[in-house]
């Protein structure tokens, strides 16, 4: 892997902008999920509808940030002068640990069989969202380095217990994958996206041909009877690659605009890529329909199009025009993403566990709820601020 000289090496501000308003919004509809009677463009579509609505635009948005910001955080560390080891080894160990985080936190949802595990599902689900927090939190280098021993491998350990007192509703004890959960989705199409860019040396072309690839592997994957379909060890790599082609997508974005020596006024590759992410979502549309749940390409493509509006705008907007304060707002997400996504599970199942009801009835329906989720979101926004402060950050 070779350093690219021509790449940006300050803070994209625009990418983060992008990252913290889809936080944002993700966490105003996971709340907003729970909440009864509100419009369907508020939820996600169901898997046979051939439609989508913002909801369904969150998850792909959060893979195309992390396509964004690859080239990046590969030629930082290439800059600081890591060796391949070192990259390799903190490449598995970030996506395992998502693996890991998602599986968790998907069986704590269902799948157990509260009669017979040992400690109650809530302060099971309570255990398995909070330990990750001092596993892999980010320490300030004069934390004493025992305490930091302690709550890493006290916190390994604690999840190690999670897995055995798991019972399954199959009665067999330890967890499965039911399935990956959205961090472990994410996990996946990370480790298949950088093993590919660092094995192309994140050469432009070929991010642009692993994407075809991925596409097109994505749609043989769900056609009848394929040998895609029908080779399970294919399939499975199919059915990451349908998220990966949403990671490459940010990527190869991500490369025209900023691996250049110098910034041209309008981007019309850029905007050559918008018309063929469009093009193609509504070309597949007809054969495989726009569906999230059932990640289909013609979803992923239009998803790739829009993000990449959306981020063109942020670009024009605080790269060029240099209007940047109305961004502070989302910020603190942006700073610490992986732990705002975590808390607010740890804050349910807390609740649950300890019996507490805190939010009335009334704010769990129609209008008060959507605006309950807007202040619950805007609330998670101002704890990271203060968290952020005191060097509490997940970093994996």
């Amino acid at each position: 892997m070779r350093i690219k000289e021509n790449l940006y090496n300050q803070r994209i501000i625009s990418i983060d902008a992008l990252r913290g308003i889809t936080i944002f919004v993700m966490i105003f509809v996971n709340e907003l999920a729970s909440v009864a009677n509100v419009p369907q463009w508020m939820k996600h579509m169901p898997a046979d509808a051939d439609a989508m609505t913002f909801v369904d635009l969150v998850f792909p948005a959060f893979l195309f940030i992390v396509g964004m910001s690859i080239p990046f955080a590969f030629n930082a560390r290439l800059l600081k002068g890591d060796s391949k080891k070192v990259i390799w080894t903190h490449t598995l160990k970030r996506a395992f640990a998502l693996i890991i985080i998602g599986v968790f936190m998907v069986n704590a949802e269902y799948g157990y069989d509260a009669s017979k595990m040992i400690i109650a599902p809530a302060f099971w689900g309570l255990l398995a969202y909070s330990m990750p927090i001092p596993i892999w939190n980010k320490y300030p280098k004069d934390f004493p380095l025992w305490l930091k021993n302690i709550l890493q491998y006290g916190g390994i350990l604690v999840l190690i217990a999670l897995y055995f007192f798991y019972i399954q509703d199959t009665g067999e004890r330890g967890m499965t994958p039911k399935w990956w959960g959205i961090l472990g989705l994410i996990g996946w199409a990370y480790l298949f996206t950088v093993i590919y860019y660092w094995l192309v040396n994140g050469n432009l072309w070929a991010m642009i041909g692993f994407l075809i690839f991925s596409v097109t592997m994505n749609s043989l994957n769900l056609v009848e009877n394929s040998f895609v379909q029908n080779t399970a060890w294919l399939s499975f790599i199919a059915g990451h690659l349908t998220h990966a082609s949403l990671a490459s997508a940010g990527i190869v974005v991500s490369l025209l605009f900023f691996d250049r020596k110098t910034a041209s006024k309008i981007n019309w590759a850029v905007i050559g890529f918008i018309v063929l992410f469009f093009t193609v979502g509504f070309f597949l549309r007809p054969f495989f329909g726009i569906s999230k749940i059932q990640g289909t390409p013609s979803w992923t493509m239009l998803s790739a199009g829009i993000c990449t509006v959306l981020f063109y705008f942020l670009y024009w907007l605080m790269e060029i025009k240099k209007q940047t304060k109305w961004s502070e707002f989302f910020m603190p997400a942006a700073a610490n993403p992986l732990l705002i996504y975590i808390l607010p599970g740890v804050i349910y199942y807390f609740n649950q566990a300890f019996g507490l009801h805190i939010i009335p009835d009334y704010f769990r329906e129609g209008v008060p709820g959507i605006i309950w989720s807007l202040v619950f979101s805007t609330i998670m926004l101002l704890v990271m601020k203060v968290l952020n402060k005191y060097k509490i950050q997940m970093q994996l």
